[in-house]
Order: C-alpha cells, then structure tokens, then sequence
C-alpha cells in the first residue's frame, strides 16, 4: 500500500469551514493526502470551490442529505478505502487541523496495534478543551448526565462521564468524538462502519462501543490537537437538532437493553429522554426569541 492517506469529510453547505479545514491539512501531516467530500446536498457553491482550488479534493455527491454516518459508509466504499490503506481519516468540515495533528495520530496507532479508532484533542474556537473522550454511557452515569445535567451541569454524573477530571494523557477510552478519528480499517470493516440509522449523534458513541465489543480499542491521543468550530451546524436549526439527539440516544440505549424483561426499562428511557428533550428544546426555543428581539 501506499503512503497516500484518505480523509473522508462529509459536507452540508460548509462555507468557509472547508476551506479552513483543506488548508490546514497542510500542517497537519507529511504524507500526501487525499480528501474525499461525502456532499449531502450543498447549495452554497463551497465544494465546488474547494475541488477547483484543491487539487487533492475529490467530491461525492451522495444524492440527497443521508446523514453523517451513512455518507462516510458511502464515501468508503466507493472509493474501496478498506483494501487500499490500513487507516483513514474521518473528520467534520469544520475542523481545523493542528500542526502534526495527523502524524501524531498516525505514530499513536503504531503504539496501539489494537486501536481500531484513535482521536486528538480537541479545543473549542476558545481555546478549551473538548471533552471528547469518555466512558460509555451506563445507566447510572449515562442516566444521570442526561436527566440532571442540564439543571445541574456540574453534578459529578457528568463530570467522570465526560472524563472532565481526567488529566489529558494517552489512553484507552469507551468512544471518541466522531468529529475527527483516525479508523483502522481493518476493525471498521469487521463492524460494518457506521450505524445507518443514526441520522446525527450518538454514531460515535455507537461505532466505540461496537469497536470495544469488537476487542478494539478507542485511544485518545492528546499530543495531537485539532479545532473544532462544531456550532456552525447545530446552529442552524438548534431545536430540532436537540430533538434529534434524544432520539438517537434512546436508540443507543434501547439497543443495549433489548430484551423482553427490560421493556420496562426502555419505557424509563423514553419517558425521562422525552421530557429532558421538552425541556431543553423549549429553552433553546425562548434563547433565540430573546435574541431576535435584542
């Protein structure tokens, strides 16, 4: 195989982000890439611009809006990445990529042999860091995060769920943020890629725990850092991707919990998943009247 890397991005009108993001590879590795856009339906001429600009870009279109998850699952298999590299790349259009960024994740990966996801650190446009490596989510742990954490988001649930107490060091975790991952091949063809019916969130979470299941290892990698500006498309209709969220994550859960004695546990998912959505959406709803009227 060559050292040619493929990093798969999935675009949905990105504007300037992508620019930002092919631009930055440049720093990020010494290996050439090449960067495939899984487009799920852009109309502001972006990826357009990106391929006439970047001569390592190649555009897909999807053909309609199929969701993150299901665009990547495209995008690998037409163009055949498991059988021609041992690693690739997925990351958001919105990422910026640190310096050595990907060589680092890459050199991780020869330390890991059973890594079959390693992630970087990730900073917020602020500067702070991300908590994007963190235990699977338990009922407890998990539970609680969801139901008190957003009146209580420094209730200790939260906090050893999303690892924030955690000094950042190179370590074997339960999933990874999916808005960047170096993915060993190998391990996302035994699983089968991406759960298709996640249209957005929770596909990371779901592809970690699979991987874990698996014998694979998700490994966050620190020394290796990226942006991440990840308000660009939650903002765009936030109440309805706060919607979508506590959906996918009962999917998440009910899964785990599948069979006919736990129905009554899955009800409990569902009841404190459909009133938590009521209320932060609802919040989110008189946020912005509030700013359209400022």
């Amino acid at each position: 195989m060559s050292d040619e890397l493929f990093v798969v991005t999935v675009t949905y009108s990105p504007g300037p982000h992508l620019d930002r993001f092919l631009a930055s590879l440049a720093h990020a590795t010494e290996r050439p890439v090449t960067v495939i856009m899984a487009d799920n339906g852009s109309v502001d001429g972006s990826v357009e611009e990106a391929v006439d600009r970047y001569q390592n870009a190649r555009l897909l279109r999807t053909g309609g809006n199929l969701g993150y998850g299901s665009a990547i699952n495209r995008a690998v298999a037409e163009y055949g990445l498991p059988a021609a590299t041992d690693m690739f790349i997925v990351a958001n259009p919105d990422v910026q990529w640190g310096p050595g960024s990907i060589d680092q994740l890459l050199e991780a990966a020869g330390r890991w042999p059973r890594a079959g996801a390693l992630g970087p650190l990730i900073r917020d446009p602020d500067g702070t860091v991300y908590p994007s490596a963190r235990h699977l989510p338990s009922i407890i742990r998990g539970g609680m995060h969801a139901v008190v954490g957003p009146v209580w988001p420094s209730n200790p649930w939260t906090a050893v769920y999303r690892q924030e107490r955690e000094d950042p060091s190179e370590r074997a975790v339960g999933w990874l943020s999916g808005s960047c991952l170096l993915l060993r091949s190998a391990a996302f063809t035994e699983i089968s890629g991406f759960d298709e019916r996640y249209f957005m969130y929770m596909e990371d979470v779901d592809l970690g725990d699979r991987l874990g299941r698996a014998g694979w290892q998700n490994v966050y990698v620190p020394s290796a850092e990226v942006l991440h500006d990840k308000g660009h498309s939650t903002g765009r209709d936030p109440a309805r991707n706060l919607a979508a969220h506590h959906e996918s994550t009962y999917t998440f859960l009910a899964d785990r919990y599948p069979r006919r004695w736990q129905a009554p546990l899955r009800w409990a998912f569902r009841g404190a998943l459909g009133a938590r959505s009521r209320l932060v959406v609802r919040s989110s709803l008189r946020a912005r009247r509030k700013e359209g009227q400022s």
